[in-house]
């Protein structure tokens, strides 16, 4: 990888989230108890979802795909930002750096269309619930989830091949806890000022592109369930708020991190935390205490 990349620059140096002690065994305590909930939650939800049989259905099959992809989300930097508390001085390798980003973005972008997915099939329940079954059979649902990962594959693969082959020879500092392209392409021994366009609006765009076909879904949705009894809306509006409020939480930070034109260090730092360690925990905490299906699947599992 060196060799392609002509560096001279074998690992970049982090300088983390803060420098005093106390609040890095504050953070320490803090981020380690929140990955080991988001991967127990993910994995939780993955295998009740696999095992019960009353929740083989569309939605809950792209809700396994979804908890599974939060689960590796979350173990592309948390661990190692939590190892690095234990560290005073903290380094990445140049190839765990761009390992970093290539599954930060894999994932990150599979996420994105995945949650598109989802909103398709309750546009789908929703407003077409006569033709569901049709619309939403077995081929569709593997056809939806192999192109969120097809379409994270491309994306994440399009800006590494730009990023690997970038001459590193001066500076080596990230001010961050882990590798992501906007650092990353700062520290580059040339002008980059036109890859730095061309990257953030790939990941931009994706980003707004698939935040504005939600909007439009969840708006129809909504709309159709306005003319519905009241019964029926209340359910729906229940799945929908649930629905929306991950998609807010997981594009708002993306999106202002590759769109915002201006840096602001403790700003981005925070954003980056919520998005590598907060937003994978929400798949668990809103769908587990807000779904009454997988409340019951949780009763039955533990009679």
């Amino acid at each position: 990888m060196e060799k392609v990349n002509q560096s001279v620059v074998s690992k970049f140096i982090i300088l983390g989230l803060c420098d005093s002690w106390e609040l890095q065994v504050f953070f320490l305590v803090t981020f380690s108890s929140l990955y080991l909930i988001t991967v127990l939650g993910n994995i939780f939800i993955a295998v009740i979802i696999i095992t019960d049989p009353h929740l083989h259905s569309p939605m809950y099959f792209l809700l396994a795909n979804l908890s599974f992809i939060d689960f590796c989300l979350s173990s592309v930097t948390t661990p190692k930002m939590i190892t690095d508390f234990l560290k005073e001085n903290k380094t990445i390798s140049f190839g765990g750096c761009m390992c970093q980003i290539f599954f930060g973005h894999f994932f990150g972008g599979g996420e994105m269309v995945l949650l598109v997915s989802m909103a398709y099939d309750r546009y789908v329940a929703i407003c077409k619930p006569l033709h569901y079954s049709s619309i939403m059979n077995t081929h569709m649902c593997f056809g939806l989830v192999m192109t969120s990962w097809i379409i994270g594959f491309v994306h994440s693969i399009s800006q590494l091949v730009i990023i690997v082959r970038l001459p590193f020879c001066g500076p080596r500092e990230l001010d961050s806890f882990f590798c992501d392209i906007p650092l990353v392409i700062k520290l580059a021994c040339t002008d980059t000022y036109i890859l730095e366009i061309l990257i953030n609006a790939d990941s931009g765009i994706l980003a707004t592109i698939c935040f504005i076909l939600l909007l439009f879904s969840y708006s129809h949705i909504l709309f159709t369930v306005c003319l519905h009894s009241k019964s029926e809306s209340s359910k729906a509006l229940s799945t929908c708020t649930a629905h929306i409020t991950v998609v807010v939480l997981f594009f708002g930070p993306c999106i202002f991190i590759y769109l915002w034109p201006v840096s602001i260090t403790w700003l981005d730092k925070f954003l980056a935390v919520f998005y590598a360690v907060i937003t994978p925990l929400l798949n668990p905490a809103i769908y587990t205490f807000r779904n009454n299906e997988i409340k019951i699947a949780m009763r039955r599992l533990k009679c």
